[in-house]
């Protein structure tokens, strides 16, 4: 994909997390989506090439070879916090604005979303007071050496997941599996796109905790 020849639109769909982005740099891919990056960007006196690289950055994030079954258990914490903890934070508040948005444009319409802005808002305050708990005491437990005395928090973290797992499932309820209409505009596809990625990333997260991190502190690894 040559991103300067290639509508906002189009990106705002492709690439989960570049309508934060736009959003940063007032670049309008609902509306003035069928603009490529280089038209509006040059209207608006931007560094195209700044923020082609950050476009770029968002496609590569998959790509971690690093064996974590191997990595010492606080480089693993640290990576699940800067990777997932804190992309979390980035991506819901934007995608409830987008489902906001989306319910109020085309409320009367039978396939629109209506309630979702309120769902993915429940599912941000719920995983940031989870993560919140992993960080300021599961955590820095484990990084002490602590883990095999922490089984009972560590019930509470896999429990809570199950929660997150649930909300899960009332959203592509909600959305037909995250299926847009065909009438669906730039901001609905695109926000059906970022929480298709945002449920990708929750559950490598997820993965990651359950399967790796909390088996090896419990072993004391």
């Amino acid at each position: 994909m040559s991103l300067r020849t290639t509508s906002l639109g189009e990106i705002a769909i492709a690439i989960p997390g570049s309508t934060a982005l736009f959003h940063k740099y007032d670049l309008d891919f609902c509306c003035g989506g069928k603009h490529t990056l280089a038209e509006m960007a040059e209207r608006r006196g931007l560094d195209i090439d700044r923020i082609e690289q950050q476009l770029q950055q968002l496609m590569q994030q998959e790509n971690n070879d690093e064996n974590w079954r191997e990595a010492p258990l606080a480089a693993l914490i640290d990576h699940i916090i800067t990777r997932y903890h804190d992309g979390h934070r980035q991506q819901l508040p934007d995608l409830i604005a987008m489902a906001e948005k989306v319910e109020r444009v085309h409320g009367a319409k039978a396939a629109c979303p209506r309630g979702l802005a309120k769902v993915i808002d429940e599912v941000y305050q719920h995983l940031s007071a989870h993560m919140m708990k992993e960080e300021r005491v599961l955590f820095p437990m484990i990084k002490q050496g602590f883990g095999p005395r922490a089984s009972d928090p560590i019930a509470v973290m896999e429990f809570e997941h199950n929660e997150a797992g649930e909300q899960l499932e009332v959203i592509k309820s909600l959305t037909n599996n995250l299926t847009p209409p065909q009438e669906a505009c730039t901001t609905w596809r695109a926000l059906y796109s970022g929480i298709d990625n945002f449920i990708q990333e929750l559950m490598q997260h997820i993965h990651l905790e359950n399967n790796l991190l909390f088996p090896r502190a419990l072993r004391g690894e």
